[in-house]
């Protein structure tokens, strides 16, 4: 992908937290920077599980506390209240520094020349913070375009449309039993049927039993994937082939990769089955006109994709050019 026009001479530290799903925001904004951009992989002790040290390094490895060391860069991005006491103490050491932060902190904003927060977490109207719809990440349509092509090949006998089923799975408040999987592949073979079509599944490693529940889906019509299985995984590939797609709802990650697509897009949420969190996201993408709750019934419509990263992206080059 081209890098984006930003100020030059400029350079930027992305601190990479170990939770993919954390450090994918922060990356994600980063790469439409355009910016040199070093990442900063940040490993965690013992000290970690202690409430956050607000400026220092204590929570660190001695490896990785030993990689936060000048030259000090233009901008640090990172995300998730773990990393926020690093930035701080880089900000300390160099108040040219400017400071991106993905989700609330925790405590006072103010060290902060941009903190990002979703609608969903409540953001407070103050001057430096960015509220966005669900979670920036890396996923763009031409990356989506480009890990279809490697796909195009394995599906090109199933037939169309292709309707990609992202399946997440249980979470600490929430389970996902076998009888909701089994609901949800049953509507959804549905819905592949009566348009024609074919369902190209993938399972996560919290789907669990339910897992199982797509084992007897026909494999004239259908593509399944675990997390087990043999090779790379398709996750991308499919979002990228789609020509629609069905999203649980336990996960803002992965709605918010499935909204990058500008398809249809439904997501599976039946009562009580998501945290209110994902709920209030859920009813924003709905509001939004970016997805709409799954029914089972097929219907085409053409949602804007969502692309919160360069909207930020966009605010942090200006920001870097005052």
């Amino acid at each position: 992908m081209a890098a984006e026009p930003t100020s030059a001479g400029k350079s930027a530290w992305v601190l990479v937290d170990p939770r993919a799903g954390t450090a994918n925001q922060a990356l994600g904004i980063a790469a439409r920077l355009g910016l040199p951009v070093i990442e900063k992989k940040l490993s965690y002790g013992m000290l970690a599980k202690l409430p956050n040290f607000g400026v220092s390094l204590r929570s660190l490895t001695t490896e990785s506390r030993a990689g936060i060391a000048p030259p000090w860069p233009d901008l640090v991005i990172a995300a998730g209240r773990r990393s926020a006491a690093v930035a701080r103490f880089i900000k300390r050491q160099s108040p040219p520094t400017r400071l991106v932060q993905v989700m609330h902190p925790g405590g006072s904003l103010d060290a902060f020349d941009l903190v990002v927060i979703p609608n969903h977490d409540d953001p407070p109207a103050q001057e430096n913070v960015m509220a966005v719809t669900g979670a920036p990440h890396s996923l763009t349509r031409a990356a989506l375009d480009a890990a279809g092509k490697g796909w195009r090949d394995r599906f090109e006998g199933l037939p169309r449309p292709w309707i990609a089923l992202l399946v997440g799975g249980a979470t600490k408040r929430k389970p996902f039993p076998l009888s909701l999987g089994a609901r949800l592949a049953r509507e959804a073979a549905r819905m592949a049927e009566a348009v024609g079509g074919s369902l190209l599944v993938t399972t996560s490693r919290r789907t669990g039993e339910a897992a199982g529940a797509f084992d007897g889906l026909s494999p004239a019509s259908s593509y399944v994937y675990r997390p087990d299985d043999a090779g790379e995984n398709p996750y991308r590939g499919i979002l990228g082939l789609a020509d629609a797609v069905i999203v649980t709802g336990d996960s803002v990650s992965m709605a918010s990769e499935a909204a990058s697509a500008g398809v249809p897009l439904w997501i599976f949420s039946p009562p009580g089955f998501a945290i209110p969190k994902h709920e209030a996201l859920h009813r924003e993408l709905y509001e939004r006109g970016v997805a709409k709750p799954f029914s089972g019934s097929w219907e085409t419509w053409s949602p804007p994709p969502l692309d919160e990263a360069r909207r930020i992206a966009e605010r942090v080059r200006a920001m870097l050019e005052d």
